[in-house]
């Protein structure tokens, strides 16, 4: 990962993929990073898109004052189709060289570092990147940005329809985001006391769950939640919705699916701490001539993770969690 001989003097930005809250910390911790050591800073926006079309704006510290607390990215986010192929690959390349970008900074998760690896390969670019995606699912780090703000948009929203689930006596099914990763479903669903949990990395017997649920009625629990993760193997929560209803045609059933308010808002001030925590170390990791790879903390130690490992070792699901959770919900 060592490329020493290498003196920087411009890095790139980019944020790729979906928005995470706390990508703008770490834009502002990078950049201001970047002048400490005398660099330029040169943000290029939508992500590979800006690579690819040249759409850049130099950044400097007053760019990048008072967006510490703001949500979303300053330099916007997009899926690219074309930076899949060479040809768009090469001109993000003759376009760094263009600005005389030395090494590039990629904020994002799972397919933003695929394209990074690729892109390193053929090109031999430095490149670092920066774990930011709401789903906390990659190897070579405890948590990614925007995770502990997206978990507690989930918390804040369950427990608010929690209140109206009493009130009324219903159950609540309600969907998360979580297509191959269920660490959002699974907190969000201790942290609430949801009455089921369900997730991608588990089969969903719902038979086991239509069972738990005539016990509940039994013992006479007036309401209930059930979290289910977008990527659940049983289809969503319209889904899991249909069969209790099917099973149980008294209850009666609400769906609710928080959708992309949970990418959204303000960072807490943990996902603030640790963007800029990453910001810092992604600079220096590029001055000791780091390169392909991802940055992380790991017992509060900072750790360098290969793109191809940190991209094919998703983080596994605690399952002694989903243990604690039925046990819970008893």
């Amino acid at each position: 990962m060592k490329n020493n001989s290498q003196k920087i003097n411009t890095i790139g930005i980019i944020t790729s993929g979906g928005d995470a809250p706390g990508m703008n910390a770490c834009i502002r911790a990078l950049t201001r990073t970047a002048l400490f050591h005398n660099m330029n800073v040169i943000g290029f926006k939508q992500g590979y898109n800006g690579l690819i079309e040249n759409n850049t704006v130099f950044l400097d510290s007053k760019k990048v004052g008072n967006i510490i607390q703001r949500g979303g990215t300053i330099l916007k986010t997009a899926r690219s189709e074309e930076f899949r192929t060479f040809e768009g690959r090469k001109k993000a390349f003759e376009n760094l060289k263009l600005n005389n970008v030395d090494a590039l900074v990629a904020i994002g998760g799972d397919g933003t570092f695929t394209g990074a690896d690729i892109f390193n390969r053929e090109f031999d670019f430095p490149i670092i990147g920066i774990p930011g995606t709401i789903d906390n699912d990659l190897f070579g780090t405890d948590n990614t940005i925007g995770y502990d703000t997206a978990l507690n948009t989930v918390v804040s929203a369950v427990d608010k329809i929690r209140d109206t689930a009493s009130s009324h006596g219903r159950l609540f099914v309600i969907e998360v985001m979580g297509k191959d990763a269920g660490l959002i479903a699974l907190r969000s669903g201790i942290s609430t006391g949801a009455e089921a949990i369900l997730i991608p990395e588990t089969t969903t017997y719902i038979d086991h769950l239509l069972n738990k649920l005539c016990k509940d009625r039994a013992n006479k629990k007036p309401s209930g939640i059930i979290i289910v993760a977008e990527g659940d193997d049983f289809g969503g929560a319209y889904n899991v919705a249909k069969a209790v209803k099917e099973d149980h045609p008294l209850y009666d059933i609400r769906v609710t699916v928080l959708g992309h308010i949970q990418r959204g808002g303000s960072p807490s001030a943990f996902d603030r701490v640790l963007a800029s925590q990453l910001g810092y170390g992604a600079i220096k990791a590029l001055i000791n001539g780091d390169k392909n790879a991802m940055i992380g903390i790991i017992n509060k130690e900072y750790v360098l993770t290969p793109f191809d490992q940190a991209i094919k070792h998703n983080n596994k699901i605690n399952m002694s969690l989903l243990e604690l959770a039925e046990v819970l919900a008893c």
